[in-house]
């Protein structure tokens, strides 16, 4: 199985692309993070580079503030929201392209009170259907991410994997898959493994934290162990990103995880 280190929670402590060597200190070999646009991906990506480490995935974003702005306050939850996509995609996708990132990630925005959840979820689709040709023709996945709104995210529109992957088949692009993070599933709704080995054509990225408190992998209630065999069963060659809150030192929180899960 192949896991990457979300250096936007692991080694806080550290300047950004130092982070980058500190994860291949730690005998892995790829990383993510969030948000692209407040970062020199100049130096993000020589340092990836010299340290023989991919980088995975990222958040769709823009140098543009006001463009960025905008397409943050409407998500994909408005009639225009495909248009405002589209433009932060084209820059997206470039910038991915020139770290060698595969998986561009997007989420759906804060629920609306003045129209129905039925127009929300069709904005959602008709504004990936609208970015499908962008990342067609680069080879880049737009990656949709369900989040819990019960612990971390509350109003936000997307928190069911049920309605995600619906989303997903109702836009029909193998360029666009559902970011299943096991740690926000399992507190919006559970039944993990079912859940991922039926819909395992439709995920394109995991990440993992325990519950409670987002921490690692082993230190909650989800049975990681049986989760990953199951993943690891199910065929998909994906990552796994570790996106979690270390509770100590993050390069012995990386030992740890890997001698417990044998990575």
């Amino acid at each position: 199985m192949k896991f990457s280190v979300c250096i936007e929670m692991l080694f806080r402590e550290k300047p950004f692309c130092e982070r980058i060597e500190a994860v291949k200190r730690c005998s892995m070999d790829a990383v993510e993070f969030w948000g692209f646009a407040s970062k020199n991906l100049d130096e993000v990506k020589a340092a990836s580079k010299e340290c023989g480490v991919t980088v995975t995935s990222m958040c769709v974003d823009s140098s543009d503030e006001s463009l960025a702005s905008k397409y943050r306050s409407h998500g994909l939850l408005f009639e225009d929201s495909g248009e405002r996509l589209r433009h932060v995609s084209f820059e997206s996708v470039e910038r991915a392209r020139e770290l060698g990132v595969k998986n561009l990630i997007v989420t759906a925005g804060q629920a609306r009170d003045d129209i129905s959840r039925e127009e929300q979820h069709a904005n959602i689709v008709n504004a990936l259907r609208c970015a499908v040709p962008i990342f067609e023709r680069a080879g880049v996945n737009l990656i949709l991410e369900p989040l819990n709104t019960i612990t971390n995210h509350r109003g936000h529109y997307l928190s069911s994997s049920y309605e995600g992957f619906g989303i997903i088949r109702e836009v029909g692009s193998d360029n666009v898959k559902l970011l299943y993070d096991i740690y926000h599933q399992q507190i919006t709704e559970g039944n993990l493994i079912p859940n991922i080995t039926k819909n395992i054509g439709f995920i394109g990225h995991f990440h993992a934290a325990d519950n409670p408190g987002r921490n690692e992998p082993g230190t909650g209630e989800i049975n990681y162990r049986n989760v990953f065999a199951a993943i690891n069963a199910s065929g998909y060659n994906g990552y796994i990103g570790l996106e979690y809150e270390p509770t100590q030192d993050s390069a012995q929180s990386l030992k740890d995880f890997s001698e417990a899960f044998r990575c």
